[in-house]
């Protein structure tokens, strides 16, 4: 392990498909329940694919205040109330004494699309003096940061990721380093995505990169089974609260675990497709566990990419075989977009959670609906039910298009 300072994670925020909070979504995972549904926002009649993981009930001035909601997207708002509950969940105020010390770095693959797709509609309908003066910060990428620092007043570091799919984890792996050097002691943390939009989901379906078992929503998100036809759009949040170890301690802070290592690398292969070698996959998780100074035998569980795309699921799967050689098949592994979706720049935040909260309970969540799994696929998938397990090491896996890839080891704090 790295002689840096050692950093922990002491909050935990989410707002998924499953539910707005933590504890609500982890319970939905342990139950293998779907959040996949006919999409609502918008009438997709006419799209290949008509079924995402949407957020539910999510009333957004139950977390903003009222003036302020049309000044932002959705993303925006959902990396709030995400953030709201992680400090909650953290008991973490943001004091004048300790403000400089307390960072933000809250990454989105996409941003505000909702936005742009309406603000255009109001260009072409009444001309360029129609379009909101909150346009142009309502819909950037870093505005997800910059509104979480004005609200809690944090003046630390204050910065944004966008890397396709790996973006939050690159976020949490970023703000893990900035702890670890010294540069903040506490960094609020993570991805939001809202991309259920007609653009967004035209755009994918137009690479025939989306499910399109329409008629069949809980059932869509498969990764690992053999009959498996895309992935899933979704939406929402995850924001982790990282704190130096000693400062946790000594506000007694409740510690879920604490993150060891952290890896980043390339493909330099294509500009939506895999690696189909696995290479830039296998050479992540390598980094992570080498920074990590463990071994791959003692990594328990790995919460997989896994979207339920037929080469990404193999892609992944051969690079996790390679990484851990014959230990791969003592290995247990899940896809838990199985019944989230893939929430895009917010998927790794949300997948490092729940990789928290494996390691907390032991408990392992399972990949639904794998019904006929893929002989490519021959792992451990804790197939349709969770299971009981003792995880003292685990791995969450993140990769974007271009070829963007992140892993981060965690373990659990027991010294």
């Amino acid at each position: 392990m790295s002689a840096q300072r050692r950093v922990v994670v002491t909050g935990i925020g989410l707002v998924t498909p499953l539910a707005i909070g933590t504890e609500e979504t982890w319970k939905h995972l342990l139950a293998g329940t779907s959040g996949i549904a006919a999409i609502t926002h918008f009438d997709a009649t006419a799209f290949a694919a008509r079924i995402a993981g949407e957020v539910k009930g999510f009333d957004p001035q139950v977390w903003v205040d009222k003036k302020d909601v049309k000044k932002m997207d959705r993303f925006i708002q959902f990396a709030i109330a995400a953030s709201d509950i992680a400090m909650k969940d953290a008991h973490l105020q943001v004091s004048a004494a300790d403000a400089e010390r307390v960072g933000v770095l809250i990454g989105s693959g996409i941003g505000g699309f909702g936005t742009i797709e309406r603000e255009y509609g109001v260009l072409l309908a009444g001309g360029p003096r129609r379009i909101s003066p909150f346009f142009i910060p309502a819909v950037i990428i870093n505005l997800a940061a910059g509104w979480v620092s004005i609200r809690t007043g944090a003046k630390g570091p204050n910065s944004a990721t966008c890397t396709a799919c790996a973006t939050s984890a690159h976020a949490v792996g970023d703000a893990l380093r900035l702890i670890q050097r010294g540069d903040a002691d506490v960094m609020i943390a993570g991805g939001s995505e809202a991309a259920i939009t007609p653009l967004a989901v035209g755009g994918f379906a137009a690479m025939r990169a989306l499910s399109t078992r329409n008629d069949d929503p809980t059932r869509a998100s498969r990764p690992f089974d053999k009959d498996r036809d895309g992935f899933v759009i979704g939406e929402g949040s995850g924001i982790l609260i990282l704190e130096e170890l000693e400062r946790a301690r000594g506000r007694g802070a409740r510690i879920y675990c604490e993150i060891v290592g952290y890896g980043m690398s390339g493909d330099a292969y294509h500009i939506s497709a895999p690696s189909e070698d696995g290479d830039g996959a296998r050479r992540v998780m390598v980094k992570a566990l080498a920074d990590a100074g463990v071994e791959p035998s003692a990594i328990a569980y790995v919460n997989m990419h896994g979207t339920s795309t037929p080469p990404g699921d193999r892609m992944e799967v051969a690079a996790v075989k390679a990484t851990f050689g014959e230990h791969a098949k003592r290995l247990a592994v899940s896809s838990t977009k199985s019944m989230m979706g893939h929430l895009l720049g917010a998927a790794g935040a949300v997948e490092t959670a729940i990789v928290a909260l494996v390691i907390r309970d032991g408990m392992l969540p399972p990949t639904i609906n794998v019904e006929n799994q893929d002989p490519e696929c021959d792992i451990d998938c804790v197939p349709n039910r969770a299971r009981k397990a003792e995880v003292r090491y685990a791995l969450n896996n993140s990769f974007g298009f271009g070829g963007t890839n992140a892993a981060l080891v965690l373990r659990r704090c027991d010294n």
